[in-house]
């Protein structure tokens, strides 16, 4: 992924628009605590286009900066320090060029994620829609999973359509301060509770999986750490210290803000657990990319951090693993924060993980889908038994037990290849133009679409021995559309044929009684 590199005295070559540039700083100075006391940056410039982007210490007396150039041509920088006295950390400015970006990946092709004009979905740098199907690895970086398990992973969700990765680097959930269970194969990220004194060879490590992960595609939606209380009461952040998780955040931005990543504050954050607020304007201010930026919130997420919250960039709904009473609360919460100001995507990014605790088999996972995408989600995040927290044969990675699926196991659920085919059709179709329309179905239904253009329609499965549809009301009258059932459990079409506008059309029975989605375009 680091196409190009260079050090203070060896100019670089070229690198193509949207992947890394890296270059590095040294001095001879010894410092006590080079990783908390010392803070270099890299200024770049192209044109009137500026850039402060903070570089990492990568041990020794080196640091490391990484930029991804937005578009071609040549651009300048020079690195700059908090200690002014070290002129060996205060080097020339020197030039790299820029060229246009190649290749098949869209996150290196298209660019960065951006919310998009309408606020209502994500897209990247150069207006392509970006459909979010996320996938759940939050203990993803820990040694439990070796770097071929890891390919095998990112192989396995890009080939079934996601292309998005929440993935905590930090305070795992569940799990207590510098916990062994933290390490990766070079051991833990750091080494006291204040993250004052960093492990360069945990973030080497580190690095490897989240460049993995977007060289599959794979955006890494990057989790700062864990916030709900652990044991004796205390949050992570408050364990750590508002200064200690500045740091620790101004590192992965350092690492990882010249991908294309998304941030996530923390998970289960909350005003009455820590000073997330304040964290989320140190993290919006380093950060030059302005990446997306939201919370896993533990309810309401328009409330649950108040302070600040305008900082946030999308809302994530994210509150348990209940079946339908989760299904229908994250359902009510995604609606409260659509109708909110100011506009924001929304979705969901915790709920009901297949098979967890032996629940919420795959026609959960259709039902969640597709009832929020319907209803205005901008994506949906899944999540499976084994794989969240890294279970392995030995050691499923939580206490107490929650169940002893295996990552390799949960990767194969069902579920997971069922949402990538929901994630295809809508692909066939203009699903960034569709709103919902709730009142365009009767029978239990969810709908949206374009009004005149395209009519999705989802049928929640039901009682057994039930063939029956729904209405579907107000079709334009001049309008004929072209219609078909979805058979969201195997990807099968089953056409209706022509249908005329007529304002009350009753659909035909349902092929099998189980969840249906009608599709039915203009023709």
């Amino acid at each position: 992924m680091l196409v190009a590199s260079a050090s203070a005295a060896t100019p670089a070559g070229d690198v193509a628009t949207w992947t890394v540039f890296e270059a590095s700083i040294s001095t001879t100075k010894a410092y006590a605590r080079p990783f908390a006391d010392v803070e270099v940056d890299a200024i770049f410039e192209k044109g009137d286009a500026r850039w402060r982007v903070p570089a990492f210490w990568s041990g020794g007396g080196t640091w490391k900066v990484r930029f991804a150039p937005p578009e071609a041509g040549e651009y300048g920088y020079r690195f700059v320090a908090n200690d002014a006295a070290n002129t060996d950390l205060h080097a020339p400015a020197r030039t790299f060029m820029a060229k246009p970006a190649a290749g098949e990946n869209p996150l290196l092709r298209c660019g960065f994620l951006r919310v998009a004009a309408d606020a209502r979905h994500f897209e990247h740098a150069d207006g392509t829609p970006f459909l979010w199907l996320g996938d759940t690895w939050w203990k993803g970086l820990c040694k439990r999973i070796d770097t071929a398990g890891f390919e095998a992973l990112c192989a396995d969700r890009a080939a079934k359509g996601f292309n998005v990765v929440q993935i905590v680097c930090g305070p795992y959930p569940d799990e207590n301060m510098l916990e062994a269970r933290w390490e990766n194969e070079a051991g833990m990220p750091y080494t006291t509770l204040d993250f004052s004194v960093a492990n360069p060879a945990y973030f080497d490590a580190a690095d490897a999986r989240i460049e993995m992960l977007v060289a599959h595609g794979i955006v890494p939606a990057i989790v700062g750490g864990w916030g709900r209380p652990q044991a004796g009461g205390q949050s992570t952040i408050n364990q750590v210290g508002l200064d200690g998780f500045k740091r620790h955040w101004r590192h992965l931005i350092a690492r990882y803000g010249a991908l294309p990543v998304v941030w996530i504050l923390g998970g289960e954050a909350s005003d009455g657990n820590g000073p997330w607020a304040e964290l989320a304007e140190y993290v919006r201010a380093t950060d030059p990319y302005r990446h997306p930026l939201t919370y896993h919130a533990p309810g309401d997420p328009r409330s649950s951090i108040r302070a600040g919250n305008e900082r946030f960039d999308f809302d994530m709904v994210a509150i348990g693993h209940d079946g339908l009473n989760t299904a229908n609360e994250t359902l009510r919460l995604m609606r409260a924060s659509l109708a909110q100001k100011p506009a924001r995507p929304v979705l969901c990014g915790e709920a009901c993980y297949e098979r967890h605790m032996q629940t919420n088999f795959e026609d959960m996972q259709r039902h969640l889908f597709w009832t929020l995408m319907l209803s205005g989600a901008a994506g949906h995040t899944y999540g499976a038994a084994g794989v969240w927290q890294a279970s392995v044969d030995g050691d499923p990675g939580i206490t107490p037990i929650y169940d002893f699926t295996t990552w390799r196991e949960g990767m194969a659920f069902p579920g997971s290849a069922q949402l990538g085919l929901a994630k295809e059709l809508l692909e066939e179709l203009p699903w960034h133009r569709m709103q919902p329309h709730p009142e365009w179905v009767d029978g239990g239904a969810f709908a949206a679409g374009i009004a005149g253009e395209l009519v999705v329609a989802y049928l929640p499965k039901r009682g057994i021995y039930d063939w029956s549809g729904f209405r579907v009301l107000t079709l334009d009258p001049d309008a004929r559309y072209e219609a078909f059932w979805f058979d969201p459990a195997s990807g099968r079409r089953f056409p209706i044929g022509t249908v005329s506008g007529e304002a009350n059309w009753s659909t035909p029975s349902v092929p099998s009684p189980q969840d249906w989605v009608l599709v039915m375009r203009r023709g």
